[in-house]
């Protein structure tokens, strides 16, 4: 055997070792479970999975959220953030930023809080018509502080796109915060990681590449305004947050694997016809309990939201079908692993077993556990 082959299985075995290094979910943006376009936004909303837009005071400013096939080498998709309706005065309390929030129990592994703490590499492809410097931020909770509480640690500092509308890849290397805290390594938020894309006057300035206690400001840069234009945009995709100096290849997960990691925060059943949902029971005589086991167990016990409008949703069985009125929560042993919804029918014998099902495309129950 060559001595390039030699070196090429050396390098190959030595990404395989590095498996379940990354603890972003989803950086790639394969997985989409509540859509995959999301237009006139004007606040907090989670969009692809484990993603989420804060934006705050953004005035007449609407953005759009895709999930993108315009994607560098390697990759299949990307998280695409455009201005659709632009805010003409920017206010000076203007925040908008793009982040993910990191449990606990995903982050354990990593040392920080101490007097020699490890050090992290932050490494994703970007793209935007913008070129210039752009703010992003590493937070720590410190022992279960939120992440815009002042007990919350950051770090901020920027990058720079070089090339207008051209995909560029980018590293940040941070050593960890060695303040005297207690870090959480529960199923709690621990960590995030933000990329801002709004900042009014009072929100841009704060200290870069130093840890210090959370505000709500951004370092400086020359790009805190996408609402600033209809012809602005961002993409960004292949995010990645490891322990170590050196940015190792991106980690493909398969699909498999990425979307039972997100559906331990939300998942989604329905948007076809005729999915069922289990065997249900009448409880009385217009009450069916339909119990609910999990894809995957949940991070806590989720909050439930439904299509809800009468006629998504039917049940079947003991000799008849019957078109249900609104699923409603049930509280009846709701936990991580599973739920029971109660569903209104017409007049039934208690006792009578039946399939739930939705009824078209129309009909869905979401689960959200996010942090």
């Amino acid at each position: 055997m060559s001595k390039a082959a030699d070196l090429a299985r050396t390098a190959s075995a030595s990404e395989t070792a590095l498996s379940n290094r990354n603890v972003v979910i989803n950086g790639d943006y394969t997985i989409s479970q509540r859509g995959t376009s999301f237009t006139s936004q004007t606040g907090v909303a989670y969009h692809l999975d484990r993603w989420e837009m804060y934006g705050y005071n953004m005035g007449d400013g609407v953005y759009r959220v895709d999930q993108s096939t315009d994607a560098p080498a390697g990759f299949s998709n990307s998280n695409k953030v455009s201005c659709t309706t632009a805010d003409a005065s920017q206010d000076a309390n203007n925040q908008m930023f793009f982040q993910q929030m990191i449990e606990g129990l995903n982050s354990s592994h990593i040392n920080y809080f101490v007097s020699s703490p490890d050090t992290v590499t932050l490494s994703f492809w970007v793209k935007s018509n913008r070129t210039g410097s752009y703010s992003l931020a590493l937070k720590l909770s410190d022992n279960g502080s939120a992440q815009d509480n002042t007990s919350t640690r950051i770090y901020n500092s920027t990058y720079s796109v070089s090339v207008a509308n051209t995909w560029e890849n980018k590293t940040i290397t941070i050593v960890l915060d060695t303040n005297s805290d207690t870090k959480v390594v529960t199923n709690g938020f621990a960590m995030a990681v933000q990329f801002w894309l709004g900042g009014g006057t009072n929100r841009d300035g704060s200290a870069a590449n130093s840890w210090i206690a959370n505000g709500n400001a951004a370092t400086a840069s020359d790009n805190l305004d996408i609402l600033g234009s209809t012809s602005n945009d961002w993409y960004i995709t292949g995010v990645q947050l490891e322990v170590g100096p050196v940015a190792t290849p991106f980690e493909h997960r398969s699909y498999g694997q990425e979307l039972a990691l997100c559906q331990r925060y939300y998942q989604r059943i329905g948007d076809i016809a005729r999915v069922s949902y289990g065997l249900a029971n009448a409880h009385s005589t217009t009450t069916v309990y339909c119990p609910i086991r999990f894809m995957t167990t949940m991070r806590v016990a989720p909050s439930q939201t439904t299509s809800a409008t009468n006629g998504n949703f039917y049940v079947t069985g003991s000799g008849q079908q019957q078109t249900t009125g609104t699923v409603t929560i049930g509280t009846e042993g709701l936990n991580p692993n599973g739920v029971t919804v109660s569903v209104p029918v017409s007049t039934l014998t208690i006792g009578q077993s039946f399939w739930f099902n939705t009824v078209n495309a129309n009909g869905w129950i979401a689960w959200e556990a996010e942090l």
